[in-house]
């Protein structure tokens, strides 16, 4: 059975930082490219952040500068620190394991990010 877990979200004031991890199982993590969606109210889903299975990265314009992502194969997690964190950061963020060759991708059940003074 495939689980993402996510954690690390809560409130923080605009400028603050927030770490956001996502603990896979059940799957070869290694494998997998990892990434961190957003999902504002009202809006679409939104790639925030992707790192492939070679550690490449690729970021959404709105977080260049501001957020890194990472993993660590060796615990199966994937993080997102989020640094200079502005109220249009606010949303529920995913956690999402993609393996292309294999056609096969996954969900966590999400994280709230509210970014608010």
């Amino acid at each position: 059975q495939v689980q993402l877990v996510e954690s690390g979200g809560g409130l923080v004031q605009p400028g603050g930082s927030l770490r956001l991890s996502c603990a896979a199982s059940g799957i070869m993590f290694r494998f997998y490219s990892m990434g961190w969606y957003r999902q504002a109210p009202g809006k679409q889903r939104e790639l925030v952040a992707l790192i492939t299975s070679g550690r490449s990265t690729n970021y959404a314009d709105s977080v260049k500068g501001r957020f890194t992502i990472s993993r660590d194969n060796a615990k199966n997690t994937v993080y997102l620190q989020m640094n200079s964190l502005k109220p249009e950061d606010t949303a529920v963020y995913f956690c999402n394991a993609h393996n292309p060759l294999a056609s096969m991708s996954f969900w966590g059940q999400g994280t709230q990010v509210t970014v608010s003074s």
